[in-house]
């Protein structure tokens, strides 16, 4: 099987428990943050396409939905960020416990959440749009670290992938 190296910011070259993320991530992070900022500024100020929505639902109503999504965002991705870069290991292993029991990717998912929740304060049509494609991006980079996992880790993160779902937590029955 052909190993993956995976890309390292230089800061983190010298960790031997990071696996590595796609080459394009960081990048393609801050285009997609600007493209949907955009977006969302040109809904409102040039097109108008949302503005009937906006007509609909107060603003102090938006603000309310839109705040268990902030929350959750900035809960997921401070937990998955302190989880992985909190403390240095001495090589990569598989971390499950914590957030990362409940979904393989909390950062990923909390950046989607708080895209979701700036779309409910504002009701962008245009910045919904953009935010499909930013799901799509994350998706891509996801199937991307997993597979440098597997060469890494083998069955035991197959196992994980199994056990924990991708983006949306399992309900659990009893």
């Amino acid at each position: 099987m052909d190993e993956r190296k995976g890309y390292k910011r230089k800061v983190y070259e010298h960790r031997k428990d990071l696996a590595g993320e796609h080459s394009l991530s960081d990048i393609g992070q801050i285009i997609l943050l600007i493209l949907f900022l955009t977006g969302l500024l040109i809904d409102k100020r040039i097109l108008h396409f949302s503005l009937f929505l906006a007509q609909l639902f107060p603003f102090y109503l938006r603000i309310l939905f839109s705040l268990p999504f902030l929350i959750l965002a900035f809960l997921l991705a401070r937990s998955g960020l302190k989880a992985v870069f909190g403390e240095q290991r001495e090589e990569l292993v598989l971390i499950k416990s914590g957030v990362f029991s409940i979904v393989r990717h909390p950062i990923y998912l909390g950046a989607i959440l708080l895209y979701l929740g700036f779309i409910i304060i504002s009701l962008s049509i245009i910045s919904f749009c953009i935010w499909i494609v930013i799901i799509l991006f994350y998706y891509f980079i996801s199937r991307y670290e997993e597979k440098l996992l597997i060469d890494k880790l083998g069955s035991q993160y197959e196992e994980y992938m199994n056990a924990v779902p991708m983006f949306i937590p399992r309900i659990k029955r009893k």
